[in-house]
């Protein structure tokens, strides 16, 4: 009789500790931060991110990559992309792209190989649905890129290469700039978002051999002068969002997955009523459970967050929050979608916000962390044995 007190006792402790234990794990994140650096320095860092206090804590730093300001994981968190954003890579004209194993004990890197983009300036790269196809977004060459992915995590040679043309009315649109392309959801069409010529070219998509079958009208012409800079799919896959970088504004649109083409359903500013100072936009991302789209502002130094109307996707303004630094360039959630991350570019630093998933407002925990020119965030679960310290 005094046995099964004891035993049961036991259990219910031992049960409390598994919980507590995986609690723990559940609210430690890996933050893999891509930057602007020379090769001979630290460029693509890793940060342990405890989510409940949302400090970071640094715990790995690459050398010998330069300017790695847009990465790409994979699904499995086996291998990581990173754009080289240069004139010159490899002594030649154009952009780089670097392929990484990453190691599943500890998060750390090891360079596989890299390969030039076609392009100059290469500022996004994006993996296919199928993760066969690598594709990258040349800013300076004004083009688009597209690499077959090998089974060991390797990049091909380019398997195909189209050239934007044309100009739009503002100084920063004297040529075609591709800013962001991103296969679509069902892995049909590769969408890429021109700032030069305020358009967003569709292509098909080859994906068994790497190729781009660019289609003969545009799938969304912007405002003139607009500057589209990111687009983002809604998880419910009818609904995209497109931030511009020139005008600062934040577009909802309708899209129609047989034609790979969107239409507008209206376009809304990012900035504060009444704001006179220089801004341009950078990054947009929608919530996990679709309720909510944030996009950030340079130069009035800001996330906005706007809810979405599950039925129009439609836009209402919920807050402008201070990213506590200079320069948001992209931003990031963590899986669990309570807190997000914004690479502030020209302070140097990294700040973390909680996220209230009911009302999608931000709340800055305090935390900041300080590194060199900090572009492009992103957080996934820990690794087993990443260093705490």
């Amino acid at each position: 009789m005094r046995t099964f007190p004891l035993l049961l006792l036991l259990s219910i402790t031992l049960a409390a500790c598994t919980f507590v234990k995986q609690g723990k794990s559940n609210r430690e994140m890996m933050v893999y931060v891509g930057t602007y650096a020379k090769s001979d320095a630290e460029s693509i860092f890793g940060y342990r991110l405890n989510e409940e206090t949302g400090e970071l804590t640094k715990v790995l730093g690459v050398k010998g990559v330069e300017n790695p300001s847009f990465l790409a994981l994979d699904k499995d968190r086996r291998h990581l992309y990173a754009v080289n954003e240069t004139a010159q890579f490899q002594g030649q004209k154009g952009g780089g792209v670097s392929a990484f194993s990453i190691d599943q004990r500890t998060g750390n890197l090891t360079l596989l190989n890299q390969q030039p983009t076609l392009g100059g300036a290469p500022c996004y790269i994006s993996l296919d649905q199928s993760e066969k196809v690598a594709l990258v977004a040349n800013y300076s060459g004004g083009n688009v890129a597209a690499f077959r992915i090998e089974a060991d995590g390797k990049l091909s040679t380019a398997t195909d290469s189209d050239q934007h043309e044309g100009s739009g009315p503002r100084k920063e649109q004297k040529t075609a700039h591709a800013h962001c392309i991103v296969p679509d959801p069902k892995n049909d069409f590769a969408l890429a978002v021109d700032l030069g010529i305020d358009q967003i070219i569709g292509y098909k998509l080859d994906k068994a051999n790497g190729k781009l079958e660019r289609q003969a009208q545009p799938a969304f012409t912007a405002k003139p002068g607009a500057g589209p800079r990111h687009l983002t799919f809604h998880p419910n896959q009818r609904f995209a969002y497109v931030i511009s970088e020139l005008n600062s504004t934040l577009t909802a649109l309708i899209y129609n997955a047989a034609t790979g083409t969107f239409t507008e359903l209206e376009t809304v500013s990012t900035l504060p009523a009444g704001f006179t100072g220089e801004s341009f936009c950078a990054d947009v991302h929608v919530s996990k459970d679709g309720r909510f789209v944030y996009g950030s502002n340079r130069g009035h130094n800001s996330i906005v967050v706007f809810s979405i109307d599950q039925t129009s996707g439609k836009l209402t303004l919920v807050q402008h929050e201070n990213v506590q630094g200079n320069w948001p360039r992209n931003f990031g959630f963590s899986p669990s979608g309570k807190t997000l991350l914004v690479a502030n570019q020209r302070s140097n630093n990294i700040t973390t916000f909680k996220v209230d998933t009911q009302t999608g407002k931000l709340t800055y925990t305090g935390k900041s962390v300080e590194l060199p020119s900090p572009v492009f965030v992103q957080v996934v679960p820990a690794f087993p044995e990443t260093p705490k310290s």
